[in-house]
Parts: C-alpha cells; sequence; structure tokens
C-alpha cells in the first residue's frame, strides 16, 4: 500500500498544472541581492532528515529507495551525508559534501560493495547523483559570486507571488549549465521552479518545488522534481520527517562516519 500511494503522488504531481500569471518590468531588489537573500535563508544551524526517492523512466517505470540526510551549517559553511538505506542493491551508499573556505567543496561517495570512499573531481561534477536525474553539480550551493544575475520580471505561480530570475556563470567558472531561469518565491526566498539550459542554450532539465510547508518555522520543500528532458526521465524526492536545529555536531557528518556508520 505505501508503494502505490508513493505511486499514485508521484504521477499526480507529473501531470498537475501549475498556472503562471507574468507581469511586465523587474522588482526594486537587484539580482545578486536576491541571490544573496536565497543563499543565506534560513534552514536552521542543521538538520536531520528521513527521505523517499522515486525515479521514473520514460515507460512510467519506477523505481523507489529509501535515504536519510544530516545537514550541519558552522558559520557560513555547510556540510551534509546523506545514506541510502534501501533497497539492498544500495543500501549502506554514502554521499557527503564538505564545503571548505574559500569556497572549495568537496564530495565524497562511499561504496560498501567495495568498502572504499571515492572522490567526485571536477570533472565528473556533471555526472549523474545514483543514476538520478540531480547531478553532483546540483548536489551542492555554489558561490554567488561566481555568477551573475538579472531579475525579468514578476510571475505568479499556482497563486504564490515570485520573481523570475536569469542566472549564468561568469567567465572562467566550470558548469555544465550556461543558463538557469529561476522563479523564486517573494515571501520565502524558495526557488520553487529552475529551468536549467546547456552550453548550446538547449532547455534540458526542470527543477520543481511539488510541496512548500513551514516546519519549525522554517520554509521546507516537502517534494521536489527534477526532470531530464533528453533522457525522458524524472526524479521525485519526498521528505517523510524532518527536523530542524537538533544536537548533532560535525562528527555526524564527517569522512569518518561516511566510512563507518
Amino acid at each position: 500500500m505505501k508503494y502505490f500511494l508513493l505511486v499514485f503522488w508521484a504521477c499526480m504531481f507529473c501531470l498537475l498544472p501549475l498556472p503562471v500569471t507574468v507581469s511586465a518590468g523587474t522588482d526594486a531588489v537587484t539580482g545578486k541581492q536576491l541571490a544573496r537573500d536565497v543563499f543565506h535563508r534560513d534552514r536552521g544551524k542543521n538538520s536531520v532528515s528521513s527521505s523517499q526517492m522515486v525515479l521514473v523512466d520514460k515507460n512510467d517505470n519506477k523505481r523507489v529507495r529509501q535515504f536519510t540526510s544530516k545537514r550541519i551549517l558552522d558559520d557560513t559553511l555547510e556540510r551534509q551525508i546523506i545514506r541510502f538505506t534501501f533497497p539492498a542493491d544500495i543500501e549502506g551508499t554514502g554521499f557527503l559534501t564538505i564545503e571548505k573556505p574559500g569556497w572549495e567543496t568537496e564530495q565524497f561517495i562511499y561504496l560498501p560493495a567495495l568498502r572504499r570512499t571515492r572522490r567526485i573531481v571536477t570533472s565528473q561534477k556533471s555526472h549523474r547523483f545514483v543514476n538520478s536525474d540531480f547531478t553532483y553539480e546540483d548536489m551542492e550551493r555554489h558561490p554567488v559570486d561566481d555568477y551573475t544575475y538579472r531579475i525579468t520580471g514578476s510571475q505568479t505561480i499556482g497563486g504564490i507571488a515570485c520573481h523570475a530570475m536569469e542566472t549564468r556563470p561568469k567567465k572562467g567558472v566550470q558548469s555544465q549549465y550556461s543558463l538557469t531561469q529561476s522563479l523564486i518565491t517573494k515571501d520565502s526566498l524558495v526557488p520553487v521552479l529552475v529551468k536549467y539550459f546547456d552550453k548550446k542554450g538547449s532547455h534540458i532539465k526542470t527543477y520543481k518545488v511539488l510541496k512548500l510547508e513551514k516546519i519549525q518555522d522554517i520554509w521546507t520543500e516537502l517534494i521536489i522534481s527534477m526532470e531530464d528532458h533528453e533522457r525522458e526521465h524524472s526524479t521525485f524526492l519526498k521528505i517523510e520527517s524532518i527536523t530542524y536545529n537538533t544536537d548533532i555536531d560535525q562528527a555526524d557528518v564527517s569522512r569518518n562516519r561516511l566510512e563507518n556508520y
């Protein structure tokens, strides 16, 4: 029954139309100010969550996974560890992201079958994370100063007022994307719709927030999706439980914990 319900919400949200109203002109806030506000919005000093991942191919075949996540913010730097718990073929697989001073981001994936950890290098950032529609680049935060921003107007999506913004990497910044177009809620500063364009200018992926709620007074994306238009493949993530501002520390989100759990 649990699997049936998950498939039901995944299919429903795939088909659910989102009404969009477009307004001409731009808001007083600048693109860079908005980007900084989004980057620094309150997400708690840490969080612990359990989630479900559903992979859906072009023939509507579905694969279900379960994972846990721990995230901690130390000053302005963040680290996160993800551990898959189901099914058996991915159980124990872990993923660790650590932000370093100077905005170097280290990523490691632990493969239990091999009992070893592999570091994700820059040339692999465009690879898909555990065969989902998120790449390793999508799994990390990016310095605001590495990009240029332009607010193109205001839109209303699902009755929520949003800023419309274009983001481009600056010259010399390595990215698989040449452009992203985002709708960012004006009240909660959450990107609820993001379109990704490759270096040829083709729209290749779309990210959507399908359920947004306040939990412990923090706006939380409870259901999200990423659709790869070239592969005709989608990934849905649903947070089943989350707690903010817990008593976890850096030892809980470390290389040692990645390899010993």
